[in-house]
């Protein structure tokens, strides 16, 4: 069993080191309560654990910490996928609810598996979930410096349980500023994928990604025999050809884990019960 997940990247030039101690601090308390919720639940069910917590972070940009788009307002993208049924679910721009993944998870269960707008909300509304505004009063003061202090990333997970099988989840907040309508990565193929053989979740500007495939990528390549480790660095050798700005977390069927960054520094915390990797 192994986890690892995600929640954007770090930037010396606009953070402070106290904020870095808090993500590595929040990182590590998130992937080690996730990995304990994997010994008795499926990787599908532990990566919207995961992303689930992150969500509720205000240190990250999804769920409650999401960005302000052009226009006022916070919409938020969300995606869920499972290696062994290869289904993938998701919402995009979904508006006034408190964790966006939870709701592309209740997608699973549908035929019609990716909502956008106000289709997504409605179908929330019909299922249970209450409104909420992620809106928090600093929200509304931070809008004005957004501009200058730029974005705090989308989140993920990947994990493999003890049956074998990988999934992968992924919720962004947007990047701030976006026109109105704008769909990023994080409920794409490009931003979340999962088969038997790997599962990867990435973060980083939604265009790159969706521009090199970068997900999808990684997961063909180890499907079609590269090893992790060559299928990552040979998809962030290409994203570095369009100057793309990307991190990925991916995790193979054998356990092995691998996370690279175009632009340093991707924050990420990976556990497999006893020992800790994460970003530094």
């Amino acid at each position: 069993m192994k986890i690892i997940i995600h929640g954007g990247f770090f930037s010396e030039s606009d953070q402070s080191h106290e904020v870095k101690i808090e993500k590595q601090n929040s990182l590590k308390k998130i992937a080690k309560q996730s990995f304990e919720f994997l010994q008795s639940h499926s990787a599908e069910e532990t990566v919207v654990h995961a992303v689930k917590l992150l969500e509720d972070d205000l240190l990250y940009n999804a769920g409650m910490g999401s960005q302000i788009q052009s226009d006022g307002k916070i919409r938020m993208s969300a995606s869920l996928m499972n290696g062994q049924t290869q289904k993938f679910s998701g919402v995009i721009n979904i508006e006034n609810v408190k964790n966006p993944i939870e709701v592309a998870q209740v997608l699973m269960k549908e035929d019609d598996r990716v909502l956008g707008g106000n289709g997504a909300k409605i179908y929330a509304t019909e299922n249970g979930f209450e409104d909420f505004s992620t809106e928090i009063p600093q929200r509304r003061k931070e809008y004005e410096e957004k501009l200058k202090t730029g974005g705090k990333g989308t989140v993920g997970c990947v994990a493999l349980d003890r049956e074998g099988r990988l999934s992968a989840a992924t919720s962004t907040g947007g990047k701030g500023f976006e026109l109105v309508g704008r769909i990023s990565d994080s409920a794409t193929v490009a931003g979340n994928f999962a088969n038997e053989f790997c599962a990867v979740s990435c973060t980083g500007v939604g265009e790159d990604i969706v521009s090199n495939a970068t997900a999808a990528k990684i997961v063909i390549r180890v499907t079609d025999g590269f090893s992790i480790k060559d299928a990552v660095e040979k998809t962030f050798y290409e994203l570095k050809e369009i100057d793309g700005f990307a991190g990925a977390i991916a995790i193979d069927k054998n356990g092995n884990i691998a996370h690279q960054d175009s632009h340093p520094t991707m924050v990420f915390a990976s556990y497999d019960g006893e020992n800790f990797e994460v970003f530094e």
